[in-house]
């Protein structure tokens, strides 16, 4: 076993997810990603805990969306609720196979499915015991343009770090967005605003996410104004989407165009009337990550970016948009740009000023 793996298991089991004797603990984990998974069951075990085992194998989600009907689309899944909410933790570790598995499947039954199960993913956030975390593989090492063996070290030297010092690190910007009243986001073909007057930021330290780095706040639902053109292609449900500009008027997205599956985007922004309205506000605190990788879990960390995500707001901050929908779209802002609370210029051109 890579000596890698095993401390990012340690962490997971450790640090980002609590896990008392007794607990009940779920692990769903690609098939790829079968090592790390492994070595997180055999942690719980050890705690005297209760693993609960689901594995996804390559081409079942494909066959899913691809054969189901109507009606086993709007199916409830009762047992997978009754599993969840018997559970006090949860570990979901990626590890593709196949990146693009879906990019040919109807937008339309994506939305659909996860407007069904949207009070499962709702529970499990609500929950706030439960970590994402990536496996390196071929698949996703392509995607990113490298070797295996390149990739493999990316993610590990970004995930196997003290989270704890990371962590306070954080406190200076969350105390920032705690105060600010108005968000002004400006840069490339980008003037967009925003209140977060009431609402708290998060910070984002290894609890939920692995790699983290983050801090966030929830927008207030009916206040974004302005422009906004993505820097990277938004990868939802395996489909990939590039060249995105979204105009909003009155907290709603009341235009949208993208160079590249332009229609699968205005199908999850009308998804449900949550979907069209900004639900996060992120920046970016990693430094240690540099580069584009189509994940979004490295992807929205990069020091210097922001991201702005149609859909469901997390409520441990005030936010109160409701969406089956939760799609993180990145803005950098390193070459060109500036983040602009209360009047005061916190970050310019990738460089914090705070």
């Amino acid at each position: 076993m890579d000596s890698r793996i095993k401390k990012l298991a340690k962490i997971l089991t450790d640090y980002s997810i609590k896990i008392n004797k007794g607990d009940k603990i779920r692990i769903l984990f690609d098939s790829e990603a079968k090592e790390l998974a492994l070595e997180c069951y055999k942690n719980i075990i050890l705690k005297g805990a209760f693993p609960i085992v689901h594995c996804n194998m390559p081409g079942f989600g494909y066959a899913y969306y691809n054969l189901a009907s109507e009606e086993q689309l709007k199916e409830f899944p009762k047992l997978a609720e009754h599993e969840i909410k018997a559970c006090q933790g949860i570990i979901n570790i990626g590890g593709s196979y196949n990146t693009k598995e879906l990019s040919n499947i109807e937008p339309k039954k994506i939305a659909t499915r996860r407007k069904i199960t949207s009070p499962l993913s709702d529970f499990i956030v609500d929950q706030n015991n439960w970590v994402i975390v990536e496996s390196p593989t071929h698949a996703l090492a392509q995607d990113a343009e490298m070797s295996l063996e390149e990739f493999e070290e990316f993610v590990f030297s970004s995930t196997n770090v003290e989270w704890q010092e990371e962590s306070k690190k954080q406190d200076k910007l969350k105390e920032v967005l705690d105060k600010g009243k108005e968000v002004r986001i400006v840069g490339k073909n980008t003037d967009i605003s925003f209140s977060i007057e009431g609402r708290q930021g998060i910070k984002c330290d290894g609890h939920r996410n692995m790699p983290d780095g983050e801090v966030f706040v929830a927008p207030v639902e009916d206040t974004t104004q302005g422009f906004v053109e993505y820097s990277f292609p938004a990868i939802y449900g395996g489909r990939e989407v590039s060249g995105i500009k979204l105009k909003f008027e009155k907290g709603k997205v009341v235009e949208a165009t993208a160079n590249k599956n332009e229609e699968f985007l205005k199908e999850m922004i009308a998804t449900d009337p949550g979907s069209c309205k900004l639900g996060e506000f992120g920046i970016g605190v990693n430094f240690g990550i540099k580069k584009f990788v189509k994940q979004i879990l490295f992807d929205e960390k990069i020091g210097g970016t922001v991201h702005l995500a149609l859909g469901r707001a997390y409520k441990e901050g005030n936010g109160k948009n409701e969406s089956a929908v939760h799609w993180d779209m990145i803005k950098d802002l390193r070459e060109f740009g500036k983040i602009i609370i209360d009047g005061k210029i916190i970050m310019e051109n990738g460089k914090f000023k705070i």
